[in-house]
């Protein structure tokens, strides 16, 4: 894996996270 592989792979993963936390936030408000 490429450090460019490895950023991109850090970023979709915190993207993601982000927004499953996001919606599930909104849901229990």
């Amino acid at each position: 894996m490429s450090a460019a592989e490895g950023v991109l792979l850090v970023v979709a993963i915190a993207l993601f996270a982000y927004l499953t936390w996001a919606l599930l936030r909104g849901e229990n408000l």
